[in-house]
């Protein structure tokens, strides 16, 4: 061996989608996958390659070495240390009850097609469904003698409707994705979540737009997992920390929230973003980001966990912020430092509640994306649709409504969070890579935010 330090990632499979549009399928595509990427380490230099040649991967290692050895001639760095891996990963099993590969094609555009029909309540001029599901082995290598292995399913849909009255047009979209086969089906009510995408999108077209303001305002599990996902859990990738790319540098042990925020991210849970290793062979365990409010950690790859002092074995209390084996890659890319499952945990506040503790203000609802720089700290997300609230009753709609603000100050206006945590899934993309992420909150109510238009 000609370096200080190799892995090998396999990786094969395959991925179907179906997507329908106002009826007609626009596209069936079934792909398959057999690959590799391997990463050699020469002091500070890392060569990195992929192939599809599973045959020759000794070739593709030396490749790799080379490669290392090439850039350390040509620009030394300082040495990388890795953090030692501490424990070892856990047998897990394969999550899924009713393989999709036994249903026919046939039987999954009918499905699609009912969920598309249900979404065209009256109002709704076009509708856009799609269905996806994948199976992935991944088997991990390396030079310390790992040799890891698992397999999973991810299966999904999604439905968008569109309404217009001739002049305005507004969506309604809804979604599901799991670590699961096509029991996902019985698991969540896909017609009805059809149906109210369509009178979601109808009834937006009567909504008022807001009047913008600093207010106060109830975030519902979407949009304040969105939050936390976005302006935190970005800011919380130790690369980005490294990079002088995040407002969160430099504050581990800081009070950065307000006391009632605790979050958490968790890839040994069974959301979207589940993993029983990373992508570097550590395995899955809970990091605590925020406990009560302090900062107590960053999301860590082997590599940076080493350069900030941190472990490479979830939450073990270290002042500099531990790491719990967050280096992922999209197929066989390079390892990047990324979420899993991002979430605010449960308190003890219902949601009546928390709106009788709002008083007056907005109750904000579901997500249409939105911007942030987790360097400066500062966001904007657009709401899907929100409510006025007058002494604690929920009102008229709001449609084209924003949340934008600091994200520091956000998360120490945070004065209520609820009890009733839920998750929501989907792909997340950094450095031109996407990966499956959930993300979640229950109800949280923030007393000082600025709210407006979003049209």
């Amino acid at each position: 061996m000609h370096c200080d330090f190799y892995d090998i990632r396999i990786l094969s499979g395959y991925s179907t989608s179906i997507v329908l549009d106002n009826g007609k399928i626009e596209e069936i595509t079934n792909n398959f996958t057999s690959s590799a990427g391997i990463r050699a380490l020469l002091e500070g230099s890392w060569g990195f390659v992929t192939t599809d040649d599973l045959a020759n991967l000794d070739q593709a290692l030396r490749s790799a070495e080379e490669l290392a050895a090439s850039i350390n001639r040509t620009v030394p760095r300082e040495a990388v240390h890795l953090a030692p891996i501490r424990e070892a990963v856990m047998p897990a099993e394969l999550s899924v009850k009713e393989d999709p590969r036994n249903v026919p094609i046939e039987e999954k555009i009918e499905l699609i097609r009912d969920i598309e029909r249900h979404a065209g309540t009256d109002g709704v001029t076009s509708t856009t469904a799609v269905y996806s599901e994948s199976c992935a082995k991944v088997r991990y290598q390396s030079s310390e003698g790992l040799d890891l292995e698992h397999e999973m399913f991810r299966t999904g849909f999604g439905i968008t409707a569109v309404a217009s009255d001739g002049a305005t047009y507004q969506s309604g979209r809804k979604s599901r994705f799991g670590v699961c086969g096509y029991e996902l089906f019985k698991r969540h009510d896909a017609l009805a979540l059809a149906e109210n995408a369509g009178r979601t999108a109808a009834e937006l077209l009567h909504a008022r737009q807001p009047e913008g303001g600093i207010m106060s305002c109830v975030l519902d599990p979407e949009l304040a997992g969105v939050f936390i996902h976005e302006a935190v859990g970005h800011a919380a990738e130790a690369d980005l920390v490294l990079e002088n790319s995040s407002i969160l540098a430099g504050k581990i042990g800081e009070q950065i929230a307000s006391q009632h925020v605790t979050v958490y991210d968790d890839p040994t849970m069974h959301e979207y973003g589940h993993y029983p290793f990373d992508a570097e062979g550590v395995p899955a365990k809970r990091t605590t980001l925020i406990d009560r409010g302090v900062l107590t950690s960053y999301l860590h790859s082997r590599e940076t966990a080493g350069r900030l002092g941190g472990s490479s074995g979830g939450d073990n209390g270290d002042s500099v912020g531990s790491g719990g084996g967050n280096a992922r890659a999209q197929g066989c890319a390079i390892p990047i430092p990324r979420m899993s499952n991002t979430f605010i945990t449960n308190r003890d506040m219902g949601f009546e509640e928390i709106i009788e503790e709002l008083m007056d203000g907005v109750y904000l609802k579901g997500s249409r994306g939105g911007q942030v720089n987790t360097g400066e700290g500062i966001f904007q997300f657009n709401a899907e649709l929100g409510y006025v609230v007058r002494n604690g009753e929920i009102c008229e709609m709001l449609r084209d409504v924003s949340l934008s603000g600091q994200t520091l100050e956000i998360l120490k206006n945070v004065a209520a969070v609820g009890d009733d945590l839920a998750f929501h899934s989907g792909r997340c993309g950094k450095s031109g890579q996407a990966v499956p992420v959930s993300d979640g909150s229950p109800h949280i109510l923030v007393s000082r935010a600025m709210v407006g238009g979003s049209g």
